[in-house]
């Protein structure tokens, strides 16, 4: 199996949360390691690195937050969120923070050791190359070489992510991609995403559009995944 002999440090200040994890980690055929809060889990990755890091968000000392922000600036180890609150704002700070996906409490020990696994299958697998060059269509428009995008001529201000997947779209508009065609574009499969973060990405940028009439500029295709719009201008 892809996930065998690989590492998951389980961060989290209820060690009762620590030991279910880590028996059905284990059970999966994982190596872990336990951490009982952000500061913890920086040291013990200093001494040992882990190919994945479940993260709870709530914990004294350093949070889940904060020691995403530093497991960002020193490298890009995936991360498995743990979340008290089920709301937006958590998800979509989770997300923009580099996290790879997230699990709401309570949660069940099978999804949590599916979704861990479905990120470490990620991580060997070969980069995929992300196209290049300028694109218009319609009343959508993309500079690759500056990042920037723009509807009717008015920059619409986008995230890295949120630029890269539309530009992957863009550059195939009558292909549909599934979520996982599009990780491989934007990252390169060697990069951690889950299908869930790809749909929030994907609903923060439909927002920013629809907020200057390109409500069009990405459609769904149930079952398959999702296909550059008409871009024409239509309302969300």
């Amino acid at each position: 199996m892809a996930i065998m002999q690989r590492t998951v440090l389980v961060v989290d200040d209820d060690p009762h949360i620590r030991d279910l994890l880590t028996f059905a980690l284990r059970k999966a055929g994982l190596a872990t390691r336990e951490a009982g809060d952000g500061e913890a889990a920086l040291a013990d990755l200093d001494a040992h690195p882990s190919d994945l890091v479940v993260l709870d968000i709530n914990m004294p000392r350093m949070d889940g937050i904060e020691t995403c922000r530093r497991l960002r600036a020193r490298g890009d180890t995936p991360v498995l969120f743990l979340s008290s609150r089920d709301d937006e704002f958590d998800r979509i700070l989770g997300i923009e923070l580099g996290a790879d996906d997230y699990v709401t409490k309570p949660f069940s020990p099978r999804e949590v050791v599916a979704r861990v696994a479905a990120i470490l299958r990620r991580t060997a697998r070969t980069p995929a190359p992300l196209p290049s060059g300028a694109v218009t269509h319609g009343k959508l428009s993309l500079d690759a070489e500056g990042w920037r995008a723009a509807w009717g001529g008015a920059e619409v201000p986008l995230t890295v992510t949120e630029f890269a997947i539309v530009r992957v779209l863009a550059a195939q508009p009558r292909m549909v991609f599934t979520r996982d065609a599009i990780i491989d574009r934007v990252h390169g499969p060697g990069f951690a995403m889950t299908d869930r973060t790809i749909d929030s990405h994907v609903r923060n940028l439909r927002g920013k559009f629809a907020a200057v009439g390109g409500g069009d500029v990405v459609e769904t295709r149930p079952g398959l995944g999702y296909q550059l719009g008409p871009c024409v201008g239509v309302a969300a």
